[in-house]
């Protein structure tokens, strides 16, 4: 599928999804989201596709927020449903996707771009990264997720910081305070990313999707993560994958998921 606003390739297993708006130091807007929704769909749904590594395009910008112009007059209402749009179509999409996603922060990842990182399911930014909410300074919160998210990530008091002070944080500090895996230079972070990708691929996919299902179930109001893990630790027992893992396990070989 050919895209105006961002870049996707697929090679060895791995999804590349690159959010190519440099001159715009790759701003979220509503079409850009589309897509992204578009091309993590398509991945979710490609077999082949075990891995997904989200980046931004050169090296200034992951993404540095959304595109304000796009909803400066919004009133009340288009403002909710801009929210709930958002996040239904893409942040909820990919945090809840079985396909495990790797965010390469390459540089500013700020308001909607931090958001975006927060949904992945494993960070790592580059030396020259800074992150952070800058929405109260425009008078607004964040709305794609990131006052829970983040919260989640870093702890109440921190998150509490981050966006009440709009400010940035550096990668060692993002490092220091959970909201990023690794971090590394900036030559360095894809070959990391595809390092750490290398790692997953190797493993059952129907095994991590719902790992996924079961760490996420978590971190939601009235859901009890220790039941969702409870059956969909009994639902591996009918996959091939499962079969096929401890049978490999048993005669001593590597598994050929």
């Amino acid at each position: 599928m050919d895209y105006k606003n961002i870049l996707f390739e697929c090679k060895n297993a791995i999804a590349y999804i690159t959010i190519n708006r440099s001159k715009q130091l790759n701003a979220l807007n509503a079409e850009t989201i589309a897509e992204l929704s578009s091309a993590i769909t398509l991945a979710e749904n490609d077999k082949s596709i075990k891995c997904m590594i989200i980046t931004g395009a050169e090296d200034k910008a992951f993404v540095a927020g959304a595109d304000i112009k796009e909803f400066a007059n919004y009133s009340k209402k288009e403002g909710e449903n801009l929210a709930r749009k958002g996040q239904e179509s893409l942040f909820d999409l990919l945090e809840n996707c079985g396909t495990p996603s790797i965010a390469a922060i390459n540089g500013f990842a700020l308001g909607g771009g931090l958001e975006l990182a927060m949904a992945c399911h494993i960070r790592i930014a580059s030396e020259n990264a800074k992150m952070g909410l800058p929405e109260v300074s425009l008078g607004v919160i964040p709305g794609y997720g990131g006052t829970q998210r983040l919260a989640n990530l870093v702890g109440k008091g921190k998150a509490m910081e981050m966006i009440t002070t709009a400010g940035m944080i550096l990668a060692a500090d993002a490092k220091s305070w959970g909201l990023v895996n690794y971090f590394c230079t900036q030559e360095k972070l894809i070959p990391l990313a595809e390092k750490i990708a290398s790692k997953i691929i190797r493993n059952s996919p129907s095994a991590i999707a719902k790992a996924i299902k079961a760490v996420n179930a978590g971190f939601e109001e009235g859901i009890n993560g220790f039941e969702v893990e409870k059956k969909e630790f009994g639902n591996c027992f009918e996959s091939e994958e499962f079969k096929e893992g401890t049978n490999a396990f048993l005669e001593k070989r590597k598994a050929n998921f």
